[in-house]
């Protein structure tokens, strides 16, 4: 099992690993839209804070040698199920052609007061094995 840690400078207030890679496949923790200097919630509606939930992913993938298109699995938690197309529309720019498996569930409340929480499963690319 390897550990991906949170680039230097950013927060952790959780016992948790942003990643965790285990038999090839990188499992990435929910990832909310925390600007990582100040551990608070992005400015803005539901599509800067889907947008910036996903860069926290991309940039989890990345660290452990993986790319979007390494993703097989997303879940999105969703403070309320009506933002689901402003989410669904960040969603599929942020993917293009491809289209992981994915599971939206609307929850109440998120921590911090975000909108959106989202967490992934990647394989490793061969040469990252």
């Amino acid at each position: 099992m390897k550990f991906i840690e949170k680039p230097e400078g950013s927060r952790n207030k959780g016992h948790y690993s942003p990643g965790v890679i285990m038999n090839n496949i990188l499992y990435v923790s929910g990832q909310l839209p925390l600007e990582p200097a100040t551990g608070r919630v992005v400015a803005g509606d539901v599509q800067a804070q889907t947008k910036y939930a996903l860069q926290h992913v991309e940039a989890v993938l990345e660290r452990a040698g993986c790319s979007k298109e390494d993703v097989g699995l997303c879940r999105i938690y969703l403070a309320d199920i009506s933002l689901w197309d402003q989410v669904n529309a960040v969603y599929a720019d942020f993917f293009g052609s491809h289209m992981p498996a994915r599971v939206v569930v609307p929850t109440r409340t998120l921590h911090f007061g975000a909108l959106v929480e989202i967490e992934a499963m990647a394989e490793l690319p061969d040469e990252n094995r």
